[in-house]
């Protein structure tokens, strides 16, 4: 037993070695590059028809679906609050409330930022989305690597993901944009939560959730990169961009889906307040 316990504890401190290595890694890229501006070429979007008296009318009602997603995935994970379950702790309820809260509010400032695309219109696009990255990210710290490591790194996180925003938009009003920060916080997890996952087991059964609403991702940001060429080639019927608002919502409906299955001692839920 001594040597099973000595050889797990190895086995711990190699994982968070490999993953502290990665993130000083990432860090360390990121930073060496000079500071990152927002190009002002960012706002200036495919279709920007106006329909109903609504500028931009595709890219704002694109958004709906985050708030529909959103909603239903706090619904879900309140009525698994309230529903008997077995004795297995659930333990991440906060980080999957701030995720299906940051879908939710998501729908409102992307459309508010589509209505008037400009820097300042952005950061309300930005926020809510920080907060459902890093929420996400700090769920499957808990789920995977430790309770413990979720409770501490919980609300640090939440705050990092706000705070990159903010400092953003004061180095813009300051002349010298970066956006090196949100960079890290948008696709740090990218990176890490594939890898976290091949060196933990789960908990729960939710991993081919978590594979399809990082592919959908993925997807979602590469017909954001080609919003014109996607308006040209469909004859001008939709833009990229008004597609990966779409896109973006159905991976967010994966993670929902973990909620769909009653829990059960292989399939755990997510519960109590952390």
């Amino acid at each position: 037993m001594p040597d099973t316990n000595r050889s797990r504890r190895g086995g711990d401190a190699l994982r968070l070695l490999v993953l502290t290595v990665v993130t000083v890694a990432a860090a360390v890229v990121v930073f060496h590059f000079p500071p990152i501006p927002q190009d002002p070429a960012y706002h200036r979007f495919a279709d920007d028809r106006p329909w109903l008296g609504i500028p931009n009318f595709q890219n704002v009602a694109s958004n709906l679906p985050f708030l529909a997603v959103g909603l239903i995935g706090l619904a879900r994970l309140f009525r698994r609050q309230a529903a008997p379950h077995d004795a297995a702790e659930r333990s991440e309820t906060a980080a999957w409330f701030f995720l299906f809260l940051g879908i939710a509010l998501t729908a409102f400032g992307s459309a508010w930022y589509h209505l008037h695309p400009s820097n300042e219109s952005l950061v309300w696009d930005r926020l809510p989305m920080s907060i459902a990255f890093t929420a996400f990210f700090a769920g499957l710290i808990g789920e995977r690597i430790s309770h413990h490591a979720y409770r501490l790194l919980l609300w640090p996180l939440l705050g990092l993901g706000i705070a990159s925003v903010l400092l953003w938009r004061a180095t813009e009003l300051q002349g010298a944009g970066d956006l090196r920060l949100y960079i890290l916080v948008q696709f740090f997890p990218l990176l890490t939560i594939p890898l976290i996952m091949l060196l933990y087991t789960p908990r729960y059964t939710h991993s081919r959730a978590i594979f399809l609403a990082l592919g959908g991702y993925l997807i979602a940001k590469a017909l954001e990169a080609f919003d014109r060429p996607i308006y040209n080639a469909l004859g001008g019927w939709v833009g990229g961009h008004a597609l990966k608002h779409l896109v973006a919502a159905a991976a967010c409906w994966a993670l929902v889906s973990m909620f769909s299955v009653p829990p059960t001692a292989t399939n755990r839920s997510l519960g109590a307040v952390g």
